[in-house]
């Protein structure tokens, strides 16, 4: 194998997929995770891994040295709505741990880096699909993070050299492994995966949307093609290609919930009916990102359908052997 991209918060749902990309691809990944949110048994046997923060200047300098090509930067607080309460808590992490980060990378001479930002720097968009050039307004302190940790990287690009991008994603959902899964309590696969595991039922929050059938149409793109991207995108640094600032991983089609919902019971042979909710507050009817400018620099489209996502998904679901009723 090739040496040496570091994945920081390569122990958590999509840096473990990252670095089993970067492995498929030749390239010898290293890890550094505090273990916060990650796990370390999503690790592959093999790899090498650092328990450490970003925050920790010493651990953050030997992690460079072990990874000389260059970083992947995953590494952060993940909950927006979490962060509305912990908002000096979510800076910390996300702004400080990106500093430091940039700055040793400065130190040590490696000079790529490919940052994993998020939709939610466009706060709730105008535009049915939403394109990198559309209004920057980040509704929560994880949105803030995220567009500033842009801000950073490209002015260290400009002041230091660095060669960057950064990837903004939408919904990630799926798997590549059947040991690795979405453990976040905040996203709409697990939280249906949850409930079917205790025997209760899923519910729908608003189906009155303009939406074909009335629920939020949201994208969904599976973990795997997230994944990939990320490893197109350092290549292509590494070959000394010029990449835009950012780029939207999107499907430009998207899901409904009522989709995912029916699909769920579909492919997991567990049957419901969504309970009916009203509406949340500030739920937009419709989230969808154009992914055409990454297939048009970095080769990439999402290859895998709704269905794959749910399988995949439900196969790794930890919860799913408390069901009496899933099939075998």
């Amino acid at each position: 194998m090739t040496h040496g991209w570091l994945v920081t918060g390569g122990a958590g749902y999509i840096g473990s997929h990252v670095v089993r990309s970067f492995m498929a691809a030749g390239i010898e990944p290293v890890v550094i995770d505090d273990l916060s949110s990650g796990h370390r048994d999503f690790i592959p046997d093999g790899v090498e891994f650092i328990h450490g923060s970003l925050l920790n200047r010493s651990v953050v300098a030997h992690a460079l040295t072990r990874a000389p090509a260059g970083v992947v930067h995953l590494a952060g607080y993940k909950y927006a709505g979490e962060s509305m309460q912990r908002p000096l808590h979510t800076f910390e992490q996300n702004v400080q741990g990106t500093v430091v980060l940039l700055d040793e990378m400065v130190s040590a001479g490696v000079a790529n880096i490919v940052f994993s930002s998020s939709a939610a720097v466009y706060g709730t968009p105008q535009d049915d699909e939403v394109t990198e050039s559309a209004p920057l307004h980040p509704e929560s302190p994880y949105g803030e993070t995220k567009l500033i940790g842009e801000w950073l990287v490209a002015d260290a690009g400009r002041a230091h050299g660095l060669r960057h991008t950064s990837l903004r994603y939408f919904n990630v959902a799926g798997s590549g492994s059947s040991d690795v899964y979405d453990s976040s309590p905040h996203n709409l696969f697990p939280m249906i995966f949850s409930a079917l595991s205790r025997g209760e039922t899923p519910h729908i929050n608003g189906t009155d949307y303009d939406t074909p059938d009335g629920t939020c149409l949201r994208d969904y793109v599976h973990v795997v093609d997230v994944a990939e991207a990320h490893v197109r995108a350092a290549q292509a640094l590494l070959t000394g290609v010029t990449l835009d600032p950012v780029y939207n991983l999107g499907s430009g089609t998207g899901f409904s919930v009522s989709e995912v919902m029916h699909t769920v019971a579909r492919v997991t042979g567990v049957p419901f009916d969504p309970e009916l909710r009203p509406r949340r507050l500030g739920d937009p009817a419709r989230i969808v990102g154009s992914g055409a400018r990454a297939e048009k620099d970095l080769g990439w489209t999402h290859l895998r359908d709704l269905e794959a996502m749910v399988t995949s998904a439900w196969a790794a679901n930890p919860g799913r052997a408390r069901n009496s009723d899933s099939p075998s």
